[in-house]
């Protein structure tokens, strides 16, 4: 089954839709662009099924690239067989394709290496081969003593050891053996202090069966235990596995080497299989439980994104505090800042009266309709404040909590520093606070989306995987809304189809040295945005002035 046979299968798609989705991503065409403008060739897929179709692609061309590595490099020992190849050829995960490279993988000094080097590996196939039934055990192993090798006992000591070996490398067994992990092991987590008060104290004395437990569970546990609060091990189903392995290993139990081959085959399972398949199904649950949380994570930026702006909301926005004091900051419509000031409404300061003489001023004078209270220190008591305020004053505002998330690393960052370069970071934060409010999307694609508290595990799942999910989803916020070509920030402009740093920046300055533009053509007359850019671009990118009618509009040029 080839990959285009096998994305039809898993995704119930026809092929026709695989086919032309995979020859536009390999083309360059963007995510967006495939979903708005190329309903046609992919009968009308959505982003979020585009995107994993891709993600799926990446990971069986990565198979598939594995395969051919693994075959080579086999080949070039001289050790590949043609069940070996098609073997490789049929694996339907990397894991298979590893189990099976195992036995040729260049190993480190082993035990079973340096029994082997001591010329011991045809007394230990004569083990594996279980033909001999009569005679003496001494006669076996005597013609492989030598210099390295004094007695009998070390002769079969020496086998034992490459045969521990060659179990182990068997690809099938520790599938097998996996298997059972996944559906009869149990994790159990203790306390690596008991006296010690954690948010982990629920797994101080936990136990529950690898194929039951919830994924949110795994992150909890690899947290505490990266965190050195928990001690994590795995209840293994031994009996089942080593009776596994000696039912498909032993064939003769009256080979006079049989109590050999058993003991070898229980230290191969302990002292081998254990160890690996245990880290192996631990890693398993891990990368189930990191995939369903970035798809969480994902649901929530989205639903983060895109809130819909408040509208004709003029802005007095705070970042409370206790001893540093309440940032304020008063923003028109557009989000411009109009003033700003602190005040020490809280402990220890508690100027309570000066402190809602100041707000009072700053709604009167800028004409303030909505007050955004950061969920912060003291948002609490702020509230009150702000609720107090609110009763004595004779127009109409009102207040709402909005999440600060994020927004300390706005106010240090680069682009909140060309915005704001002449004011402190702390006034910037609170900008931002009011700044989401008015619209959430302009103001929160300025932050890393990893920043802004998608989920309550964001910072243990893999870094590199959660980044490209929400930056795939934050693409698809923009493109969903599109943005204006004359006032989109640099922040908005990188995440449009086709549009890198560069291209953004390279916008922007023809903006600002030749003034608005009036059509989307005069795009092309940017630096560094050719036709292919103008092609993904083009359609997200709206002129709310422009001489042609359509470009006010998603119609693509």
């Amino acid at each position: 089954m080839n990959i285009i046979q096998r994305l039809c299968k898993e995704f119930n798609l026809q092929e026709y839709q695989v086919k032309n989705t995979l020859e536009m991503i390999d083309e360059g065409n963007t995510i967006p662009f495939i979903a708005r403008y190329r309903k046609e060739k992919t009968g009308s897929l959505d982003d979020v099924i585009l995107r994993d179709l891709d993600e799926r692609l990446s990971y069986l061309r990565n198979l598939e690239t594995r395969k051919n590595e693994v075959i080579r490099l086999i080949e070039e020992q001289g050790k590949l067989t043609d069940e070996l190849r098609e073997e490789i050829l049929l694996s339907e995960v990397i894991q298979r394709v590893e189990d099976l490279y195992r036995p040729y993988k260049q190993k480190k000094k082993t035990r079973a290496t340096v029994a082997k080097a001591k010329g011991l590996e045809p007394l230990a196939i004569i083990i594996l081969n279980q033909k001999i039934e009569l005679g003496s055990l001494d006669e076996i192993a005597t013609p492989y003593l030598n210099e390295d090798v004094e007695t009998i006992n070390d002769a079969f000591q020496g086998a034992m050891d490459i045969i521990a070996e060659t179990v182990s490398d068997n690809a099938d067994f520790r599938e097998k053996i996996r298997e059972f992990y996944l559906n009869d092991g149990i994790i159990h987590t203790e306390a690596t202090d008991d006296s010690e008060s954690s948010v982990f104290e629920m797994y101080y004395k936990f136990q529950e069966e690898l194929g039951k437990i919830a994924n949110h569970r795994i992150l909890a546990i690899n947290r505490g235990e990266n965190e050195k609060r928990l001690k994590v091990s795995v209840s293994s189903p031994d009996d089942q596995a080593i009776a596994y392995l000696k039912k498909n290993v032993i064939k003769n139990g009256k080979a006079i080497t049989v109590d050999y081959l058993s003991n070898a085959i229980e230290d191969s399972y302990k002292r081998l299989i254990m160890p690996s398949v245990t880290r192996e199904v631990r890693n398993i649950l891990t990368e189930r439980a990191e995939e369903e949380a970035i798809k969480v994570f994902g649901q929530n930026t989205k639903n983060l994104l895109l809130v819909p702006p408040t509208k004709n909301a003029r802005v007095l926005a705070i970042d409370p505090s206790f001893r540093t004091g309440c940032k304020l900051t008063a923003l028109d419509d557009t989000g411009k800042l109009l003033a700003y000031t602190t005040i020490y409404p809280n402990e220890p300061q508690n100027e309570v009266v000066k402190s809602k003489k100041t707000i009072k001023e700053f709604v009167t004078k800028y004409d303030l309709n909505l007050i955004s209270i950061g969920n912060g220190t003291a948002s609490r008591e702020t509230e009150m404040l702000i609720a107090e305020i609110i009763k004595e004053l004779d127009r109409d505002v009102s207040y709402t909590i909005v999440s600060e998330a994020g927004a300390s690393v706005y106010s240090a960052s680069k682009i909140a520093h060309e915005e704001y370069p002449d004011i402190d970071v702390s006034i910037r934060g609170a900008i931002s606070i009011g700044r989401r409010l008015q619209d959430p999307l302009a103001e929160l694609v300025k932050i890393d989306p990893k920043s802004i508290g998608v989920g309550q595990y964001q910072h243990d799942v893999n870094q590199p995987k959660l980044g490209k999910a929400l930056d795939g989803v934050v693409e698809d916020c923009v493109n969903s809304v599109g943005v204006d070509l004359n006032t989109a920030s640099f922040s908005l402009l990188q995440h449009i189809a086709g549009v890198n740093k560069t291209v953004a920046k390279n916008i922007v300055k023809h903006r600002e040295e030749n003034g608005k533009f009036y059509s989307r053509e005069e795009l092309k007359k940017v630096s560094r945005l050719g036709d292919k850019v103008y092609e993904q671009c083009a359609g997200f990118l709206r002129i709310s002035e422009g001489e042609n009618y359509l470009d006010k509009t998603a119609v693509h040029p």
